[in-house]
């Protein structure tokens, strides 16, 4: 499916969503097979308030040069064995991503934008590796954490050094449930009790939630879940990282403005002996190569208001 398809996805889609890839997507850190599910809204349906606009082929980054990376962070990048990526731009002040209080939630796989930016989320939290925090707190380097409950309950506080740098905590459900294949209640406890036990240790209500896998994305039973429970979208992602390869949807295999792309708390259990921070890194020069920056999903998205 091209990437205007992909961007006009919306809650109003109807019938199944199709699970480009079963056991991808979060279920390991092997190199093959990541992809999100999608379908295209029907022709004559209304996209939501917030939903992002399609986009006709890849945007055109900013006319801006970011500056250099100064010497300290330079130091801090050369500590990893990595080359400094751009530095992101400074947050829009319209955020492009309006996101409303009720109603259907928007689900969306990239942001519109001209900067050229990619935004890293990081799902489920099998792997709580202290040096982890230590990279990203050398880097800075923003990623918004979909977390799954019974994964990370036995260290909730790992994730809050996460959270400490900045970064945000987002809905994964419960136990990684396939949504699809789940009764509606199921659906709802899911993403409910996800909610209020996020809500509970890290002190604010997820605003975004991912389905495992991304299957079920576009269903209204899933869509009626997440509007009861609280998150007001549904993220999915155009990129995986696997060990060493990136895998793109686009034919291209190229990164656009706005993609956002999907990687996994694992460890060397997962990763064929890799480490997190090595699989991290790797990301990050797959992205340094095309020269992004890599900037704060929410940075790009305005909460409802009130």
């Amino acid at each position: 499916m091209d990437r205007h398809g992909w961007s006009r996805t919306t809650a109003y889609a109807v019938g199944a969503a199709v699970l480009l890839a079963a056991g991808t997507g979060c279920s390991g850190g092997g190199d093959s097979g990541a992809a999100s599910a999608a379908l295209v809204a029907p022709s004559g349906t209304t996209a939501p308030a917030g939903t992002p606009s399609p986009r006709q082929g890849a945007a055109t980054p900013s006319p801006s040069t970011p500056p250099a990376p100064a010497a300290a962070d330079a130091a801090a990048w050369a500590k990893w064995n990595l080359t400094p990526l751009p530095p992101a731009p400074p947050a829009p002040a319209d955020k492009p991503v309006k996101l409303q209080r009720t109603g259907p939630v928007p689900v969306f796989s990239e942001v519109r934008t001209s900067d050229k930016v990619v935004f890293v989320t990081i799902d489920d939290g099998a792997e709580k590796d202290p040096r982890f925090v230590e990279m990203l707190t050398d880097l800075k380097v923003p990623v918004s954490m979909f977390l799954t409950r019974d994964i990370v309950k036995d260290d909730y506080g790992y994730f809050k050094r996460l959270q400490a740098l900045g970064n945000h905590v987002h809905n994964h459900t419960v136990d990684h449930a396939q949504l699809s294949k789940v009764t509606p209640e199921k659906q709802k406890s899911e993403v409910c009790d996800a909610q209020a036990a996020l809500t509970q240790q890290y002190g604010t209500p997820p605003l975004l939630f991912r389905p495992p896998y991304g299957d079920g994305a576009n269903t209204p039973a899933l869509n009626s879940s997440v509007q009861q429970c609280g998150p007001r979208a549904i993220v999915l992602w155009r990129e995986s990282m696997q060990i060493h390869d990136m895998q793109y949807q686009a034919a291209d295999k190229k990164l656009r403005p706005g993609d956002i792309v999907l990687a996994h708390f694992r460890g060397p259990k997962d990763l064929k002996g890799e480490t997190m921070t090595q699989m991290f890194g790797e990301m990050l020069a797959r992205i340094q190569e095309q020269g992004f920056a890599v900037a704060r999903l929410e940075d790009y998205i305005a909460a409802p208001a009130g």
